[in-house]
């Protein structure tokens, strides 16, 4: 068992060892990661090992390592307004983190063969939705499950921009698994032990990338032994907004962009700028070999010149920089970020429940 970066002690932390491993390397996959908290998709129970680069399942939930996520995150190179496909959507994770970098306008769709796991998406879901003040920092493409199995969805669905399959695909099932995909769009899916990525570059031309080294359990064929027939899934069609929601999307967005402009203001005003704190980081060598129980994971990765140059454990604790003048490091501890969104709307001269309707009925 292993992982191929260092533990984090928050969801921070872990982002940051991402980076520093080269995982993560676009700005939106990194914004998406550090907005959703890794841990509020475990249970109570197993939440300490949240931070750890490690696959987690118990029962028929189940989260792959981040080293993976962010990986199947960059190659998806994920846009506002594409539509994704989702096969195997488990606890929604991945799904909700796409759907902050798809924006309102985007489709995001999954299937998962699990009802009790569709049901555990649902209520991690509506947490984040209810409770996270990531989903007022963003424009929020709500992921949708649906059951059943997705070697079996109906041949007259739409096809996708972006479809990523959480299971190991047989190369039987390679051209069904094209076949969801539009022209120009991007398939990235564990085919043959290794995690690829298929461009449609057109009606039947293709261009193939291997990314990384994989184990993934492989997929579940579907069973017709009840009555011999296939029972085909139907994904959810994709709905035209209501005017009403379109116009909470563009107060929603006149009012970032004032506060956006508000900030500008401060500091283009001269103001001293808040004291920075930084992380106290472990810049350890990358491992090569990455091994995950329960059969989920199993990846190598071929090693760049520059880790050969970096043999040795280089272990480096940056402090705050006020502290040398004297600070302690306890005052500079940061704040809870202020939802600024939320304050401007409460504030606005509109009756209550106008407000608590451009807030999407909010808990926080």
């Amino acid at each position: 068992m292993g992982g191929a970066v260092s533990a984090g002690e928050d969801n921070d932390e872990l982002i940051d060892n991402l980076k520093e491993a080269q995982y993560i390397r676009t700005e939106l996959v990194e914004q998406a990661f550090r907005a959703i908290d890794r841990a509020d998709y475990y249970l109570e129970e197993f939440k300490d090992n949240a931070y750890k680069d490690l696959a987690w399942k118990h029962g028929n939930i189940h989260l792959s390592a981040p080293c993976i996520y962010s990986e199947v995150m960059e190659a998806l190179d994920l846009q506002p307004g594409l539509s994704f496909l989702n096969l195997g959507s488990g606890t929604g994770y991945l799904s909700s983190m796409v759907g902050l970098i798809l924006g309102p306008f985007g489709v995001n769709h999954g299937v998962e063969l699990h009802s009790d796991v569709i049901e555990y998406a649902k209520q991690k879901l509506d947490f984040f939705i209810k409770t996270s003040d990531s989903f007022d920092r963003f424009d929020f493409c709500e992921p949708s499950f649906v059951i059943g199995n997705c070697l079996e969805i109906s041949p007259d669905c739409t096809q996708y921009d972006r479809v990523y399959c959480g299971a190991g695909v047989q190369k039987e099932h390679e051209d069904y698994m094209k076949s969801l995909l539009k022209v120009g769009g991007i398939l990235v899916m564990p085919l043959e032990e290794k995690l690829t990525k298929i461009t449609r570059t057109g009606p039947s031309a293709w261009e193939t990338k291997k990314i990384l080294a994989v184990s993934f359990a492989p997929l579940i064929q579907p069973n017709h032994t009840d009555s011999g027939k296939s029972r085909l899934v139907h994904l959810p069609p994709v709905a035209v907004r209501s005017l009403q929601d379109l116009a909470r999307i563009a107060i929603r967005g006149t009012i970032k962009r004032l506060i956006h402009q508000e900030a500008m203001g401060r500091a283009g005003s001269g103001l001293k700028n808040p004291p920075r704190f930084k992380r106290r980081r472990l810049r350890r060598r990358r491992m090569e070999t990455i091994v995950f129980l329960d059969k989920e994971v199993f990846a190598s990765r071929i090693s760049s010149p520059s880790d050969d140059n970096n043999n040795s454990e280089d272990v480096e604790d940056e402090r705050p920089e006020e502290e040398e003048e004297g600070t302690k490091p306890s005052e500079l501890k940061p704040e809870p970020p202020v939802n600024f969104l939320r304050e401007k709307v409460l504030s606005l001269p509109l009756p209550d429940p106008l407000k608590y309707y451009l807030l999407y009925y909010r808990e926080k």
